[in-house]
């Protein structure tokens, strides 16, 4: 049986190349994503623009009820229904799935590790990060 579907993780990438992986061994819920962004904020220390897919956990009312008390910290905008090809943070989670192709943890603490393993090679390549951002036809102001 498989345990792939036993982890999740929320991804959040920057267009300067940095990386914040947060994996769960659940399916992401609202509770997930606002404990992810709490964490990222905290690490990035700057307000945050959260750039969305159209997931239940980022629409349902607890999610936009916490982005609207942290106004502050947060402001938010969707990518349309299915655009993969304009969401840099889609080529890191498919680098990371190649990487995991062929593996078969034994368990799900094996598959929990490994995960973080494969985002913590991306994470030490920034340039890559920077290169996906490119690569959507992104651009952002002061970023080499």
């Amino acid at each position: 049986m498989s345990k792939r579907r036993e982890v999740s993780s929320i991804v959040a990438i920057t267009p300067d190349g940095r990386l914040h992986a947060h994996h769960f061994r659940t399916s992401i819920s609202s509770r997930c994503v606002i404990q992810a962004l709490r964490s990222i904020r905290r690490q990035i220390g700057t307000p945050l623009l959260v750039v969305w897919d159209r997931l239940n956990a980022h629409r349902s009312r607890v999610t936009p009820d916490f982005i609207a008390s942290h106004a502050q910290d947060y402001a938010v905008a969707y990518l349309p229904a299915y655009a993969p090809e304009l969401n840099p943070e889609e080529q890191c989670n498919a680098l990371v799935k190649r990487a995991m192709a062929n593996a078969l943890p034994g368990s799900v603490d094996a598959l929990h590790r490994l995960a973080r393993r494969e985002f913590g090679r991306l994470k030490r390549h920034p340039e890559m990060i920077v290169r996906f951002f490119r690569h959507a036809g992104l651009s952002v102001t002061g970023i080499p």
